[in-house]
């Protein structure tokens, strides 16, 4: 999957769903469901600052390389996969957290299903 950073809004409109989520104690991973053969996305947070958006990777999907002009955090909630920043793999799994830096190529593929919070922050 082709991954524009970009097409992540930029708006301060709230939206009723992530509006309920607030004040409440969430399990990041349940609020977003796998779908076959696909990658699914589920802003949680969206400011003109940054945003929060969960992501549930089929086994074998993946994002493919990109540059971002701001960093980012990407944090596995379930499952494994591999990453690429500048060049070098990474494997990561659950509980594990990775940078990715502004204006650097990073890419990411499946190794099992997996879920994970991407948080980008624009300022």
């Amino acid at each position: 999957m082709e991954f524009k950073p970009e097409t992540i809004g930029m708006s301060d409109k709230p939206d009723k769903k992530r509006e309920e989520l607030k004040g409440k104690v969430l399990n990041l991973k349940d609020l977003v469901s796998y779908q076959d053969g696909t990658v699914a996305s589920r802003m949680i947070i969206n400011r003109k600052a940054g945003s929060i958006t969960l992501f549930s990777f089929d086994e074998n999907e993946g994002l493919s390389e990109h540059t971002a002009p701001y960093d980012a955090t990407v944090t596995i909630l379930e499952g494994e996969c591999e990453v690429w920043v500048a060049g070098q793999t990474f494997s990561m799994k659950e509980g594990e957290t990775i940078i990715f830096p502004a204006n650097v190529p990073h890419a990411l593929s499946a190794v099992t299903r997996f879920k994970m919070s991407l948080t980008m922050i624009r300022e």
